[in-house]
């Protein structure tokens, strides 16, 4: 992921359950592959601006998408990645998400941990 990638800090009226999202995240998928998240944006009704980036997973080459969705109680869906990609990261603990990434029938998870802000 670029090092010019820009997490705005969510403003006063975000819910505290929604701006705890915010942030680069970074984990990995099934134990073996490379992820990370940042949650770029986070508006005040739980909508997200977001960019993921992954290395070699399976036959798909290291890249990186941009996209948008929506935090509902605990969990953050976001909208189809141009790479065709269905994201979900549930809140497990300040701090640490549970990632869901499916793509061309496979489902990959794992455990993401906050990295920057």
């Amino acid at each position: 992921m670029d090092q010019a990638v820009a997490v705005v800090p969510p403003g006063k009226g975000v819910p505290a359950r929604y701006a705890a999202f915010s942030g680069i995240w970074a984990g990995q998928l099934n134990g073996m592959y490379d992820g990370k998240l940042a949650v770029l944006t986070v508006s005040p009704g739980g909508q997200v601006t977001a960019s993921y980036a992954w290395g070699d997973l399976a036959d798909n080459k290291p890249g990186v998408a941009d996209g948008s969705g929506r935090i509902a109680g605990n969990t953050l869906k976001l909208g189809r990645l141009p790479n065709g990609a269905d994201i979900t990261a549930t809140m497990l603990s300040e701090g640490t998400l549970s990632v869901t990434y499916a793509l061309a029938g496979q489902t990959y998870t794992g455990s993401f941990a906050r990295v920057g802000q």
